[in-house]
């Protein structure tokens, strides 16, 4: 986005030198898997007369349903300051250090509390396993870390399982362990294994369903000829297995819309009817138990 605002001013230059050497992230030769990735699920190749039932699986293969609802639940910056400090209390202080209470692990364990138990599928298996998927910035977590130029997505997916019993009976604060403990185990060595599993079963994310965040990503701040953004958010969509997380159309907190500080979220939620009605009322249940 600062090389489109530079060249959108007829910049002779570009605002950052792109890094893009493709060989930071390549598989090690031979590929060297050190830790198991229930984050991961493997490529099923059809074989010569395995038949025309025969499919490959993929961990968002529900295709887009207009029946769905669609809703916005919007979380103020109290209500996310609430559901951080109730989280804290409920960790040990000697475990503050290790466990990292951001906005982002607060809220996704709150929403994947509600998503899982408003499942068709927890009425009738109270004790099914959920597994919330999300991204993990690895720039800084390689070593060496990859140049702030990198261009692409230089995330890996993580994810926290529990049964949907856990979840409805556990505490937040350790829901967002589970969170954080995804977020905590991308060590290098763990981005390198999960590299180099997928170069060996060319594989898919594997979990009940992702949450992507648009939260922080910045683009309030990128500087055009004609002004900085007044806002930008995702654009609406109709699957179950996605939530997204992004900022407040409210200004922000230098008097712009969008740009994450403020500590408003919006959380974009596409379910069946039923299963709608169940997640609001979960929302604002377990949020009013915690305010």
């Amino acid at each position: 986005m600062e090389n489109l605002a530079s060249q959108s001013a007829d910049k002779p230059y570009l605002a950052i030198t792109p890094c893009n050497d493709r060989r930071l992230l390549a598989a090690r030769s031979p590929p060297r898997v050190t830790f198991p990735h229930p984050e991961l699920l493997k490529l099923e190749i059809p074989t010569p007369g395995s038949g025309p039932d025969q499919t490959i699986p993929s961990v968002f293969d529900s295709p887009q349903d207009p029946d769905l609802d669609l809703k916005i639940f919007r979380l103020t910056s109290a209500e996310v300051s609430s559901l951080k400090n109730h989280a804290k209390s409920g960790i040990a202080t000697s475990n503050h250090a290790e466990v990292k209470i951001t906005s982002f692990n607060v809220v996704t364990a709150h929403v994947w509390r509600c998503k899982a138990l408003s499942s068709r599928e927890t009425s009738q298996n109270p004790d099914r396993s959920s597994t919330v998927l999300y991204a993990v910035d690895i720039r800084p977590r390689l070593d060496p870390p990859l140049p702030q130029s990198y261009t692409g997505n230089a995330v890996l997916t993580t994810c926290a399982t529990a049964t949907c019993k856990q979840l409805e009976e556990l505490p937040l604060s350790t829901l967002v362990e589970m969170v954080s403990e995804g977020t905590t185990r991308m060590t290098d060595e763990y981005a390198r294994s999960a590299i180099d599993w997928g170069e060996l079963h060319k594989g898919f994310p594997h979990g009940e369903f992702l949450v992507s965040s648009w939260w922080r990503l910045g683009f309030a701040q990128v500087e055009y000829p004609w002004g900085k953004p007044r806002y930008s958010c995702p654009v609406a969509h109709h699957r179950k297995d996605i939530i997204l997380l992004f900022p407040d159309i409210e200004d922000d907190d230098d008097g712009r819309a969008g740009g994450g500080g403020n500590g408003r979220v919006n959380v974009l939620v596409a379910l069946p009817r039923e299963e709608m009605l169940v997640f609001e009322k979960l929302f604002h249940k377990f949020l009013d138990c915690i305010i």
